[in-house]
């Protein structure tokens, strides 16, 4: 079976948000057109306690539990999606891969729903989506990432590009919403 996994496409992640990706938003039409292409839809938040010391020595406060700005892009047909994992949830931990949420065991809820094919699509490239992708293939799932469904925040010039060489020699597949 093959599932997509939708990694954090929240407010706070696209304009107008607390850490956006430049077009984070752009993602959004992509990703609803591919949803009607899985038989098993989930999706990862970032799910931060206010008071994340480790999380927020780094980047600015963001996807706060409970706000706005931890919701979905109001966009997102997210009535789709057929379970949600929190990460990042701790109050000393990134939480940046969907392979480390705490509300539920990512891994073991896709392999018991015999799930050998995932396909990735989010917020931000660099940082959770790579990061979500090699656990992923780690973890023994043949991973495509869906290229024109994410889009990287680049703290840095450079950084999205980098990340997806990186992702390309860990073995993840890319693939173009157009071929699903």
């Amino acid at each position: 079976m093959k599932a997509l996994l939708i990694v954090d496409v929240q407010n706070d992640f696209c304009p107008g948000g607390a850490l956006p990706a430049p077009d984070g938003d752009k993602v959004v039409p992509v990703i609803n057109r591919i949803m009607d292409k899985f038989d098993l839809i989930v999706a990862s938040k970032d799910w931060h306690n206010e008071n994340n010391e480790v999380h927020f020595e780094k980047w600015p406060k963001h996807c706060i539990k409970g706000t706005e700005g931890a919701a979905f892009h109001p966009d997102l047909r997210n009535t789709k999606i057929n379970n949600i994992f929190l990460k990042g949830t701790g109050n000393k931990d990134d939480g940046y891969s969907a392979f480390e949420a705490t509300s539920m065991d990512l891994e073991n809820y896709l392999k018991e729903k015999n799930v050998d094919e995932l396909y990735i699509a989010g917020l931000t490239t660099e940082y959770c989506v790579k990061d979500s992708s090699i656990d992923s293939v780690d973890k023994g799932f043949n991973t495509y990432l869906v290229v024109d469904a994410v889009k990287g925040v680049n703290q840095n010039p450079g950084d999205e590009e980098k990340a997806l060489e990186e992702l390309k020699e860990k073995g993840v597949k890319f693939i173009e919403s157009t071929t699903l």
